[in-house]
């Protein structure tokens, strides 16, 4: 059932950092005063106008506002009518940038002067090795060998932005191993290091906070969306969700509205879908995991969403019904790739690809009838996943 006081979602969570019954900070002790530090910072900056317009200034330079298309072939074929948030348009391809701009502004604030980060698809380390460079910190970047081997291009630009990029091969060597790493860093390093958690997970303020520096992607597709549709809001409001940072910006924009929020994970992960409530990474969620709290290992194409878990507020958004979370299977990824492609000329990264897949298997159904307007986030272009998706397709 949808909740009652919608205009109260995606707000701040309780002071102990919950949405609902999720969230929270599960935290070795010697975390918990950098946790608060950073807080304490992000609170600050956030009510500092100052801070805004350099954030927003820096971000402008950076390809600030993304478009809002339209795809008038794709609409034609489907019986329904599609608009892109374009992400992928962004310097460094990705929604990640305006996350990591915000945090390289923070951690400057804070008096620090080396950043760590995790990374699977490499969307993230990217973004983060960019910050880096263009504050002057040093960066050190975890990722799984699985992701490492998958996203090569990635890894040559990370270090090219002179970011030392360190290979994880414990447990299932991708992403929930290179979050792993990283927490084991910051660890031993808090006094000059910030960990720049790539998504809207991890301990409290993290998924709050991420969620703030995404929210650029919904206040700005509101309006934009609100022009082309001579002031009515889409019906559908569709991302891909493994943590979900880029779909917890947009949905953002569009929680007190009439549009209904769709998630889309991974079939071979599906969190929300198939998970049960847990600890992972310091904050209480849904979680993939089998009848003794083991976790069980998530599966997808694509690297960025091959994660057991979700972001809290996620997990709240569908206990009370406000958002719903559907699977993608790794074929139907695939084929929307191809299909956005040839119909749009636009090759999406296999994330975002798990919400256009959604969208062709439910369009003329009653889960998305025939003349709606949908909005998808293009979370991230697809140059990043060339070599894998063409082998791939091959082997196909």
């Amino acid at each position: 059932m949808e909740s009652r006081d919608t205009a109260a979602l995606m707000r701040e969570p309780t002071p102990e950092g919950r949405f609902g019954r999720f969230g929270g900070r599960f935290l070795p002790e010697a975390l918990v005063p950098a946790c608060q530090e950073l807080e304490a910072a992000f609170r600050a900056a956030w009510a500092d106008p100052a801070f805004h317009d350099e954030y927003l200034g820096i971000l402008a330079a950076n390809g600030r506002p993304t478009p809002v298309s339209e795809c008038r072939r794709l609409s034609e074929r489907l019986g329904v009518r599609v608009l892109l948030k374009r992400e992928d348009l962004t310097h460094t391809g990705s929604h990640k940038i305006n996350n990591v701009i915000g945090q390289a502004l923070l951690t400057r604030r804070m008096g620090k002067t080396r950043v760590v980060a995790e990374t699977g698809a490499g969307q993230h380390g990217v973004a983060a090795a960019t910050a880096a460079a263009m504050f002057g910190f040093e960066c050190v970047i975890y990722m799984g060998e699985v992701d490492v081997e998958r996203q090569a291009l990635n890894v040559f630009r990370m270090k090219l932005l002179g970011a030392e990029v360190v290979p994880v091969g414990s447990g299932s060597r991708t992403l929930k191993d290179a979050i792993n790493e990283a927490f084991r860093d910051w660890v031993s390093s808090v006094e000059t290091t910030h960990y720049l958690l790539g998504s809207v997970t991890g301990p409290h303020p993290y998924p709050w906070m991420i969620r703030e520096l995404q929210r650029v992607i919904g206040d700005e597709a509101r309006g934009q969306c609100r022009a082309i549709l001579g002031g009515a809001d889409p019906d559908y409001v569709v991302a891909c969700v493994g943590g979900g940072s880029n779909a917890a910006g947009t949905f953002a924009g569009f929680v007190d509205t009439g549009a209904r929020l769709v998630g889309v994970e991974p079939a071979g992960g599906a969190a929300v879908g198939r998970g049960i409530p847990g600890v992972v990474h310091g904050s209480l969620s849904q979680l993939l995991q089998d009848e003794h709290g083991q976790i069980i290992e998530a599966h997808s194409v694509s690297a960025g969403l091959d994660y057991p878990g979700v972001g809290p507020e996620h997990a709240h958004l569908a206990d009370v019904g406000r958002a719903v979370y559907v699977p993608a299977a790794d074929e139907e990824v695939l084929a929307a790739l191809r299909l956005l492609a040839t119909t749009e000329g636009i090759i999406p990264a296999l994330e975002p690809a798990h919400a256009v897949a959604w969208v062709i298997r439910a369009a003329g159904t009653d889960a998305l009838p025939t003349g709606s307007t949908v909005l998808i986030t293009m979370s991230g272009r697809g140059d990043k996943d060339a070599e894998h998706v063409m082998g791939m397709l091959d082997a196909g």
